[in-house]
């Protein structure tokens, strides 16, 4: 059976191939993570992603009116992934409508559906123009779909690459979309993807006060699970509203542990440029909540930090942020930041306080550092900001994780797909 699953499999492939020479997004629109297609080839032998199995899927949506829920990361590869060519790949929306599943419309995230958009830029609803399908922004004037955006869907489809970090939206596009298809009944298929995140579960746990749009659950700020596995968690644990339980269905990775070391081979959204950022993002995304840039409006974001008014003195790195893809108005713009450059470490399997606890100890005006109501939000609790202000160092912070992290690991082993 699994002789015959990569025959089909391998047949597929082949007619995409096919169908969709010349068809595909250009590079520039899909962002590339990295320019190294050998990196990827060495970094994610073998790996085979939900999009690719679809042969799994494809009888449910046959006959059927389809929603879609996707970016610039939805893609099927053409071929084996780990092929020569990484850029051997069509969009989920332009091969499904190839095999003439008959897609109503897209629903976009954070970022819009191309991946263009700026962070916590509102994304208007549209037309896409390659395909003329309708695109409803799930992060504009609504973030969960509506009833009557919903009218006469049989099935939807949610497909986008996720990093394993809780204040990173799309987990909770995620369950927002598992509520409004529990509402109606309408069953929802999760196409699996690898975390590149998902081999350690860290950080703050969010706490009930705070629940947001970055971070719906009382989840750890890293859970170490696929989208699909936490999919499952959502829907088992009653987390969407009124308990309900959404129709769901996972088509699982293959060839995927935990401990993979996965490369994404698309930027997940315009300021995630490449693996380092990635796997720095767990740390510096909490410069997010303060008034530190954190390498927007750089080459290198989230592998640097600095602002103004940290001291020149004890720095000994400085750029200057200005607009550009993905980042228009970038904190501290045009003005020279003192602070660390971080792309040639290697990142930590951890969520690391030593470089915002450094920051702020080395800010030469301490009243300028947090923006309260931002860095509670992406702590997920107002203790974070305390115990920094308060002096605790990195060590005697995490230890006060260590209580919420080993209660959220016991319910995540229940959920669990991949070693």
């Amino acid at each position: 059976m699994h002789y015959l699953y990569n025959f089909k499999n391998t047949f597929f492939c082949y007619l995409l191939l096919v169908i969709s020479c010349g068809n595909h997004p250009s590079k520039e629109k899909l962002g590339e993570l990295s320019s190294n297609s050998k990196e990827v080839v060495r970094e994610n032998p073998g790996i085979i992603v939900g999009a690719n199995k679809v042969f799994s899927y494809l009888p449910s949506l046959k006959g059927k009116k389809i929603a879609i829920v996707a970016n610039q990361t939805s893609v099927i590869f053409k071929s084996e992934y780990g092929s020569e060519s990484k850029d051997e790949y069509t969009h989920l929306v332009d091969s499904l409508l190839s095999l003439n599943v008959q897609i109503e419309k897209v629903f976009a995230p954070e970022h819009g559906f191309r991946g263009m958009a700026d962070a916590g830029e509102h994304v208007m609803d549209g037309i896409d123009t390659k395909t003329g399908l309708s695109i409803i922004s799930l992060y504009g004037k609504n973030r969960k779909p509506s009833k009557e955006q919903l009218k006469g869907i049989d099935v939807v489809l949610f497909d986008i690459q996720d990093v394993g970090v809780r204040f990173y939206t799309y987990i909770a596009t995620l369950q927002l979309v598992m509520e409004a298809c529990a509402d109606l009944s309408i069953p929802i298929i999760v196409l699996d993807r690898p975390n590149p995140n998902a081999n350690y579960v860290d950080g703050p746990t969010m706490e009930k006060e705070h629940l947001g749009f970055l971070g719906l659950t009382t989840i750890p700020l890293v859970y170490g699970m696929t989208i699909g596995e936490y999919a499952e968690m959502i829907n088992e644990e009653a987390w969407l509203n009124d308990k309900l339980k959404a129709q769901l269905s996972v088509i699982p990775l293959e060839n995927y542990t935990h401990n993979s070391n996965y490369v994404l081979p698309i930027r997940p959204s315009p300021n995630l440029p490449n693996q380092q950022s990635v796997k720095l993002y767990p740390s510096l995304g909490l410069f997010e909540g303060t008034n530190v840039n954190a390498g927007r409006g750089s080459e290198n974001q989230f592998q640097r930090f600095g602002a103004s008014f940290l001291d020149a003195t004890y720095f000994d790195f400085d750029y200057i942020p200005i607009p550009n893809f993905g980042s228009k108005n970038p904190k501290q713009l045009n003005k020279t930041c003192y602070g660390r450059d971080l792309s040639t470490i290697k990142p930590p399997n951890e969520v690391t306080l030593k470089w915002i606890i450094e920051a702020y100890d080395h800010s030469t005006d301490k009243a300028l550092f947090f923006n309260e109501s931002g860095f509670t939000k992406h702590a997920g609790t107002r203790k974070l900001q305390q115990q920094i202000t308060a002096g605790w160092n990195e060590e005697r912070i995490k230890n006060a994780w260590a209580t919420d992290i080993a209660k959220f690991k016991s319910i995540r082993e229940k959920y669990l797909r991949y070693p």
